[in-house]
């Protein structure tokens, strides 16, 4: 009982991706769970849960198993269902029509279910139509916004749910088999967390000519004993330059400067904006914009206009990243994105090689082409659990100004390593090139 109960208290965030095209047609009257495994099939019908009577009197399973606990089941699933929609859903669904981000979510979460009959909408604009029909009586919930879907049935397939977490373990299988074979590197005397000098941070802005507001960004510098060499390290998608700021003063510690810019248009803060409804998620110019802001820093150090107290080489940087960030570097050490395997491979639910870096990646379509921007400054990178094998395919490393280190975890499972990293390093010709591999850890260790 408790296995069909956790089921069904699914049911509302898993049909949120099935939304049908929002023409006049029956509302939808009943939910079918495939469960291959037990070789069997769950059913709900939505107008028996209008109320307790309704449901003792249906004919559903989920009637006969709320008769077989004495209400207790009915019981429980309506106060799921009855749960006001989360606002942050409805601000989200209102602010992100057209997203290309949103698009890429609702075409892999769509594949786990069919309304019968109908074909497949998989646009954000009809999450946000049926969020305003399941808002005409009120606030809407999970259950009016179930009602609010075109169609006469949803069938949900969990045996696809399965499937596809089967493929998510199989893309870590090249790095299990490397780790079972390989000894482990020790780390390289005086790179641990052992003491070095004192460290002055501060935050400052710079006015970039590609973004009409300031760039800020933190700055990381020894107190004494600079050694004259920079560093800048980009973050990932919603993320902030102070989850990095442990890096930058290890770095800062052994006589690094160190420069952490904030990406305004993927940053913590625009998340934050995504959430309330005031915008929608990043675009694809941002894959364009975020190496822009790291060549922008650079120009502002070449002109003085950062005031460090030691001179750096701005000629000579090196550059870390971490998911996003670490894309980010990759691209201004000169790995030219293309849009070729976007456009053969998005659309493709059942690609052996998709995983859930590919909605990210998805996503930059538009902006692959534009995003070629290597800066010549760059002559070492640091990348860290970077999306690839999409926007980077085959040959396209040719024009690196630099050597990289691709760092990945054998438990990540949003960049899983084999398809995103020891693929794409094997593709490519050494010249001094590595790959890492770290045991365990995921995308945020």
């Amino acid at each position: 009982m408790n296995c069909h109960l956790r089921l069904a208290g699914r049911l509302g965030s898993a049909l949120i991706a099935t939304l049908m095209a929002s023409a006049p047609a029956r509302a939808l009257e009943e939910v079918v769970i495939e469960i291959p495994l037990l070789e069997t099939r769950f059913t709900v019908r939505l107008d028996e849960l209008q109320s307790p009577e309704a449901l003792r009197q249906g004919n559903s399973d989920l009637a006969e198993l709320d008769r077989a606990t004495g209400g207790a089941a009915g019981r429980q699933l309506r106060e799921l269902l009855l749960q006001p929609v989360p606002l942050s859903v409805k601000q989200v669904a209102d602010g992100s029509v057209g997203s290309p981000l949103l698009e890429q979510a609702m075409l892999v979460i769509a594949s786990l279910g069919t309304v019968e009959g109908r074909k497949t909408d998989l646009s954000g604009r009809t999450l946000n139509e049926a969020l305003l029909r399941a808002s005409a009586n009120g606030e809407p919930t999970l259950l009016s916004l179930m009602q609010a879907i075109p169609g006469q049935r949803v069938t949900l397939n969990l045996g696809r749910a399965r499937q596809i977490v089967t493929r998510m373990a199989g893309q870590r299988q090249q790095a299990e088999a490397l780790l079972a074979t390989t000894t482990a590197a020790a780390l390289p005397a005086g790179t641990t967390n052992g003491p070095g000098v004192a460290v002055n941070r501060r935050l400052a802005s710079l006015q970039v000519p590609h973004r009409p507001q300031p760039l800020e960004v933190m700055v990381i510098e020894p107190a004494s004993g600079a050694n004259g060499r920079l560093v800048l390290i980009s973050h990932g998608l919603w993320d902030k330059p102070t989850s990095f700021e442990g890096w930058g003063t290890l770095l800062s510690s052994r006589g690094y400067t160190v420069v952490l810019p904030r990406h305004p248009g993927s940053d913590s803060s625009q998340q934050e904006a995504v959430l309330a409804g005031q915008a929608p998620p990043p675009g694809p110019e941002e894959l364009a914009l975020r190496p822009q802001d790291l060549s922008g820093v650079l120009d502002a150090v070449l002109a003085g206009r950062l005031g460090f107290a030691r001179p750096v080489d701005a000629e000579r940087v090196v550059v870390l990243g971490h998911s996003w960030g670490a894309t980010t570097a990759l691209q201004v050490a000169g790995v030219r994105p293309t849009d070729s395997s976007l456009r053969q491979r998005c659309s493709n639910v059942d690609d052996p090689d998709r995983n859930l870096s590919w909605t990210l990646q998805c996503s930059w379509l538009k902006g692959a082409q534009n995003a070629a921007l290597r800066d010549p400054r760059v002559i070492a990178v640091g990348a860290v659990s970077p999306p690839v094998s999409l926007l980077f395919p085959r040959g396209s490393g040719g024009e690196l100004s630099g050597r990289v280190l691709l760092v990945s975890g054998s438990r990540d499972w949003v960049v899983p390593p084999d398809p995103e990293a020891i693929q794409p390093m094997r593709w490519g010709k050494t010249l001094g090139n590595q790959l890492v591999l770290v045991c365990r850890p995921g995308n945020n260790s």
